[in-house]
């Protein structure tokens, strides 16, 4: 078949073995318009089909000489429920070098592989198709069953519902939390969403600006003032303490501790939690404003690492559903932000100073003005060949600020942080980036002066990377630049 013709452009069809499964498909080709053929051994079936004004001939699909019958025909369709037969006719067609597009019914694994060999375009196993829609239907009347839930809880809200990312939000966290508060909108609830440390990476802060996102700090706000609390991507934060019960909690983790939420939707046959909140839009029916789906789109994309990274049919129908309605010089100037002078300064810092062990990298970016810097330094330290995890860190006002990045899925770089600093400093963080903020003083027992900051940066570098190295579990002090 000419690889330049598509099957919605064809029009002559060959249906052989007419039982149930032929004749909803002969039907169904006719209502469309398309010339059909059909061809069954049974002649009263024959007759009862002429008798519908459908073209039908009776002849056996085994025969060799059917293929003059059906040489004109663009596609055939060999829906007999006799496998055997089926694959006569496939070899009869591919014998007689027919360039026909053939699709033919198995009717198990073993059969749908000998078809194919034979030469089948396309097998189907009607099981599998039957089961297969059995699943859709049962994933859509869940999604029904779950949004009515969702409903319910979000609607009995008194007051305000607080929507709560996770520690220092990333794009699939915040775009989560836009949609759930657009839900919220709809149904008449006021929301607010609130976010735990600080927006530090130059892209998530283009991000929130420029869809005019509004983000409360968990720190500015009055829990008292919420009566309904909702988690939104947040398993993988380090730790939250809540005054009140969690209401909802939606992820596509699942949570490190376990929370007893009215509503509960975690996925993890997904890669991120937009995916799902984009299910709750369409299942809503919201009229999904450009600001959203730009956004759920943007969470997605980073989540899945522009689809390079464990994406999922349903990250991809959900990405295919929001693309006409999303801003796309948005997202270019989202995903392409200006580099400042001082984050080149810290990157080069952290470039030259750069420890490697095994795929683990550290570095020691020196005295810096710009802390957030150090994400980015992370970020793009991150792509270097072969390495998985990045801790950049410098000092600042007193204190030395630390960002990690990781992409090694054995490691939850929040922990690490965790484990390595909780008791001198303050960690945050999840799985895949983290932060740490520590008293210059306390970590070194010496007051900071002017006369002292080199020597102090040469102990602190050694201690930071000491402690981190051995986080990671692996040692310190034989590693090389990675050049």
């Amino acid at each position: 078949m000419s690889a330049g013709i598509t099957i919605s452009s064809m029009s002559d069809y060959a249906i052989l073995g007419c039982g149930s499964v032929g004749h909803a498909v002969a039907e169904e080709l006719v209502e469309q318009g398309k010339d059909v053929l059909i061809i069954d051994r049974d002649a009263d079936r024959v007759e009862a089909l002429r008798d519908q004004d459908l073209n039908a001939q009776t002849a056996d699909i085994r025969e060799e000489d059917l293929y003059d019958t059906i040489a004109d025909n663009e596609v055939v369709l060999i829906m007999s429920s006799d496998v055997e037969a089926n694959k006569d006719a496939v070899r009869n067609i591919r014998a007689n070098d027919g360039e026909q597009f053939v699709v033919v019914r198995a009717s198990d694994p073993v059969s749908e592989d000998e078809l194919t060999e034979l030469g089948a375009d396309v097998v189907i196993n009607p099981s599998e198709v039957i089961a297969d829609s059995a699943l859709r239907a049962l994933e859509t009347g869940e999604l029904e069953y779950k949004a009515q839930q969702l409903a319910e809880v979000i609607e009995d809200t008194e007051d305000r519902l607080a929507i709560v990312t996770h520690d220092n939000p990333d794009p699939d966290s915040i775009a989560s939390a836009v949609a759930l508060q657009a839900i919220a909108d709809t149904l008449g609830v006021e929301a607010d969403i609130l976010y735990i440390g600080d927006i530090g990476h130059q892209e998530n802060r283009a991000f929130v600006n420029l869809l005019g996102i509004e983000l409360l700090p968990y720190a500015d706000a009055d829990v008292a003032d919420y009566d309904t609390i909702a988690l939104v991507d947040h398993a993988k934060a380090t730790e939250t303490t809540f005054d009140k019960p969690v209401d909802v909690f939606i992820d596509h983790f699942e949570p490190d501790e376990e929370y007893e939420a009215e509503f509960v939707d975690i996925r993890p046959s997904v890669s991120s939690t937009s995916t799902i909140m984009t299910k709750y839009v369409q299942e809503f029916d919201l009229n999904v404003s450009e600001e959203v789906a730009t956004a759920l789109l943007y969470g997605i994309r980073a989540e899945t690492l522009d689809f390079k990274r464990d994406t999922t049919p349903a990250d991809l129908t959900a990405a295919a559903y929001l693309y006409p309605f999303a801003n796309h010089d948005t997202l270019e100037q989202v995903e392409s932000p200006s580099m400042s002078p001082e984050t080149l300064d810290v990157l080069a810092e952290a470039i030259t100073n750069r420890e490697v062990q095994g795929s683990h990298l550290v570095s020691n970016a020196g005295f810096i003005r710009d802390r957030d810097a150090l994400t980015q330094a992370a970020s793009h330290l991150l792509n270097l060949e072969g390495i998985t995890t990045t801790a950049v860190f410098g000092i600042a006002d007193d204190t030395i600020y630390l960002a990690a990045r990781s992409k090694d899925i054995r490691m939850n770089i929040g922990k690490v942080l965790q484990d390595a600093f909780a008791e001198i400093g303050e960690a945050a963080g999840h799985s895949t980036q983290a932060s740490v903020e520590i008293p210059l003083g306390i970590f070194t027992g010496i007051e900071t002066t002017d006369d002292n900051r080199d020597t102090l940066l040469s102990l602190t570098e050694e201690a930071v990377k000491r402690k981190l190295f051995d986080a990671m579990g692996v040692e310190s002090g034989e590693g090389s630049n990675g050049s």
